[in-house]
C-alpha cells in the first residue's frame, strides 16, 4: 500500500510538475525523393502547441526557444495553437491578449526565416488578431498561402494551410501558382488531414493539435485524443507518398499534466534521395 502510494505520489509530480515543464529535443532525419540537392541538411525546427496561458507561460516557452535556436536551424515552423484563454473566463479576447507576451518570445526565432500557421484555439480565441500579432513580431503567417526557399538556385516550398477544425483550410487554393513538380511542405495544425493531403503530389506535412496525448500508458498509448488528431497523433508516419511528422507540442490544456509525453522542440534534418542518411 505504501509503495503504491509513493509510486501516485511520484507520477502526481513527475505529470504536473517536472515533465510538462523540461521539453526535450527531438532529432529527425527525413529523407525527402525530390528535394533538391541544395537543401541536402536543411534544418528545420518543428514547434506547436505553445498554448500561452493560464499553464504555460514566458519561461516555458523561453526553454523551447533556447532550445530550438541551440539547433541552428535554417527555419523555423510553428503549426499553430498560440493561445489558450485564461482561467475562469470564455474564449475571446482574453485568449488573444496572450499572442503578444507568447510572440515577444518567439520573436527569438527569427534570426533566420519563420513561418506559422494558426491551430483551432488560435481561431477560437480571435484568428484575425492573433495572426497579425504573430505577423507583427516577424513570425509570418500563411493563411492558405505558398512562400518558396531558394538556395544555389534550387527551390522548395512551404505551403500553409489554415485551420482544419474550424473548416478555413483551402489546399487548392494554396497550392495555386506551385509548380507540381517541385518539393512541398505543407504546414497544418490538425495532423489527420494527411488523408487529404496525401491525395496531392506533396512531400511532407508538420503537425501538431494532438499533444501526443498528454498522457501515454506504455502498451497502450493516448486514452484521451482530441478530433483530427485520432489517426496520426505522434511522431513520423507514411500516407502513401507523403511522410507526416506530428509534434507532442510545448503547452497543455486542461488537466495540466503530461506523463510519458514530455513536450518536444524537434529539429527535421532534409535528407536528398542521392545522400547518405546521415547529415
Amino acid at each position: 500500500m505504501i509503495g503504491g502510494a509513493g509510486l501516485t505520489s511520484a507520477a502526481g509530480v513527475d505529470g504536473f510538475i517536472i515533465e510538462p515543464h523540461q521539453p526535450v529535443a527531438e532529432h529527425v532525419n527525413i529523407r525527402l525523393p525530390r528535394l533538391p540537392e541544395a537543401f541536402h541538411g536543411f534544418r528545420m525546427v518543428h514547434m506547436a502547441d505553445m498554448h500561452f496561458g493560464p499553464y504555460i507561460g514566458k519561461e516555458q516557452i523561453e526553454r523551447a526557444v533556447r532550445l530550438a535556436l541551440s539547433f541552428k536551424p535554417d527555419l523555423t515552423i510553428l503549426t499553430g495553437d498560440f493561445v489558450s484563454h485564461p482561467l475562469f473566463e470564455r474564449n475571446g479576447f482574453g485568449g488573444a491578449r496572450n499572442a503578444e507576451p507568447c510572440a515577444q518570445v518567439l520573436q527569438q526565432l527569427t534570426g533566420k526565416p519563420v513561418v506559422s500557421v494558426l491551430g483551432n484555439h488560435d481561431y477560437w480565441n480571435g484568428a484575425d488578431l492573433i495572426a497579425e500579432t504573430l505577423d507583427s513580431h516577424g513570425l509570418r503567417v500563411l493563411r492558405n498561402r505558398p512562400v518558396p526557399l531558394e538556395k544555389d538556385g534550387q527551390r522548395i516550398w512551404i505551403i500553409g494551410v489554415d485551420d482544419v477544425f474550424e473548416r478555413s483550410n483551402n489546399l487548392h487554393q494554396a497550392l495555386q501558382g506551385v509548380p507540381t513538380d517541385e518539393t512541398k511542405i505543407v504546414a497544418v495544425h490538425e495532423p489527420d488531414f494527411a488523408d487529404e493531403t496525401a491525395r496531392h503530389p506533396i512531400d511532407l506535412q508538420l503537425s501538431g493539435h494532438s499533444h501526443g496525448g498528454q498522457v501515454r500508458i506504455p502498451g497502450f498509448g493516448a486514452p484521451i485524443l482530441p478530433p483530427l488528431g485520432t489517426k496520426y497523433p505522434i511522431g513520423l508516419r507514411q500516407i502513401g507518398n507523403l511522410q507526416l511528422y506530428t509534434t507532442r507540442g510545448i503547452g497543455m490544456v486542461t488537466p495540466p499534466v503530461r506523463l510519458n509525453c514530455p513536450p518536444e522542440v524537434t529539429l527535421i534534418t532534409l535528407v536528398s534521395p542521392a545522400s547518405p542518411s546521415s547529415v
